[in-house]
């Protein structure tokens, strides 16, 4: 039987890149850091990679009073100081006559009616197909106002041959209520296939290879279980301050802003069952499944800490303190760093202890899962000392360093059988010749493509807020965080937290 060679549009050939199909973006909050440093370069690179149709339109949202001309500008800064793949000048003119610009704020509705004729506009020049996106790259605050105009010019509504979605940026919500309540402002004006909600770090490549990781290799899966392994240890560290960020961090905090989405779905992939398919719809079960068995301890004194980075020296430099920092009252009780204990109640896991932990102004800046394995029960070397041979450790390196780590014991050369723990990495840039894209290229185009796997879903935004919302209730009656030195790793009640049940964290 001859074998029909495959089209540009192919599905079966997984060789072939996604394309998105016509359609434009506009971006609310164009101004703004995220757009200017992330957004705009991650759409000129996927145009650049050709993952953008020809007819693919940008338009800019601000209040602004910029003319087209005043608009490429700044478009092409940013993509000249920010662009991964570099200026090309054909992609360029390509990206250039598809860019438009609505001057307006957010509670303007004759900015609408502008943005409305612009989109109709594209339509009939551009040829975007009447698919239009979103993106609210605005305070959280903006997202219901926005929504509610979009509906009442129309730029929600669709046919069965074309799409609008909109594309969120987190916090969802600042707690269980508040994110239902956003939920249900938003689930009136656009169906919940149409949201995506953007967690970045779910768009990393190392955080998919979780996934490749476990499910590809039969090596890891059989010990993928509390049979062999001790605990699990999550940590995003950064080492520096809050910086100009004063307005959006103090009352939010590191617990809000990383555990309650960062840290938690990066729990679910790693204790998740392999899903049935690699499908959107599995990958949010099986992650549903984990967040609705995680438990708390009882005892929250005692398996959670949370402190406030202090004034002092660090590489070499003074720094402020928390409540030094330009912005922030001088009685804020807002964390800077947050740890927390929990357990996943399935046979899988059941006595594993998960240890979240994120902060600023801490030892290095990285972002990792190390999962540490049990003791071998019997060592048979008699000069081997168990507290100096150390548990194996598989460590999955999000960030800066993106690859693997494996920690094992190996003979020491000499006569003597003496065991020492060695390491093993496996390193992105060094293993693969092909770029690896930002986060954002990627969850931009699966918006546009209408594929979600890394996007999570409402039911896995309101399981995360059943988790946190108990410890930041207890939190909320304690009074002053704890301090702790800049470049240290957090306070003395989070390295007691672990200590109280006979580990310690990982130095990374």
């Amino acid at each position: 039987m001859e074998r029909r060679a495959p089209t540009l549009h192919d599905p079966a050939d997984r060789r072939l890149p996604r394309i998105s199909p016509p359609c434009g973006l506009v971006i609310f909050g164009i101004t703004g850091d995220l757009a200017r440093k992330k957004l705009l370069p991650a759409v000129y690179d996927l145009a650049n990679r050709g993952l953008l149709h020809p007819a693919f339109a940008l338009t800019g949202f601000a209040r602004r009073d910029w003319s087209a001309s005043d608009f490429e500008d700044y478009v092409r800064a940013s993509i000249e100081k920010h662009a991964r793949t570099g200026l090309n000048e054909r992609t360029w003119s390509q990206m250039r006559s598809g860019l438009r610009f609505v001057s307006g704020t957010f509670d303007d509705p004759a900015a609408y009616q502008k943005l409305a004729d612009t989109v109709a506009e594209l339509d009939r020049s551009r040829g975007t197909g009447g698919n239009h996106a979103f993106y609210l790259s605005i305070p959280p605050s903006w997202f219901p106002v926005v929504a509610q105009h979009l509906a009442e010019t129309g730029l929600n509504r669709r046919t069965d041959r074309e799409w609008r979605r909109v594309i969120i940026e987190k916090p969802f919500g600042h707690d269980l209520a508040s994110a239902r309540e956003l939920s249900g402002v938003i689930s009136q004006i656009f169906d919940e296939s149409d949201v995506f909600r953007i967690d970045h770090y779910l768009g990393k490549e190392t955080v998919q290879n979780i996934m490749a990781m476990r499910f590809a290799n039969t090596m890891f899966e059989p010990l993928w279980k509390a049979n062999y392994v001790d605990s699990v240890q999550i940590t995003m560290a950064e080492d520096i301050g809050i910086g100009t960020r004063a307005g959006y961090y103090d009352g939010i905090g590191a617990a809000r802003d990383v555990i309650q989405n960062h840290l938690l779905q990066l729990m679910a992939l790693t204790a998740m069952e392999e899903p049935v398919r690699f499908t959107p719809g599995e990958i949010r079960t099986e992650k549903e499944k984990v967040l609705s068995a995680v438990r708390l301890p009882e005892d929250l004194a005692a398996s959670t800490a949370r402190g406030q980075y202090a004034a002092g020296w660090q590489g070499g430099q003074r720094v402020r303190g928390y409540l030094e920092e330009d912005g922030i009252p001088a009685d804020s009780t807002t964390e800077t760093f947050a740890a927390i204990k929990l357990f996943v109640d399935t046979r899988r896991w059941a006595g594993v202890p998960f240890y979240l932990r994120a902060g600023k102004r801490l030892g290095k800046r990285v972002t990792e899962i190390a999962v540490v394995f049990k003791r071998s029960a019997h060592v048979p070397f008699p000069t081997t000392d168990l507290a100096e041979s150390g548990q194996n450790v598989l460590v999955v390196r999000v960030q800066p360093d993106e690859g693997l780590t494996l920690k094992f014991g190996a003979k020491v050369p000499g006569a003597e059988m003496q065991v020492r723990d060695v390491t093993m990495d496996f390193a992105y840039g060094h293993a693969f010749t092909e770029d690896s894209p930002e986060a954002y290229e990627r969850l931009i185009l699966d918006a546009l493509v209408g594929s979600a796997p890394l996007f999570p879903h409402q039911r896995e935004v309101e399981w995360s807020w059943r988790i946190l919302d108990p410890v930041l209730d207890y939190w909320a009656g304690q009074g002053q965080p704890e301090q702790y030195a800049p470049g240290a790793w957090g306070p003395p009640s989070a390295h007691r937290m672990l200590a109280d049940d006979g580990r310690m964290w990982r130095l990374p």
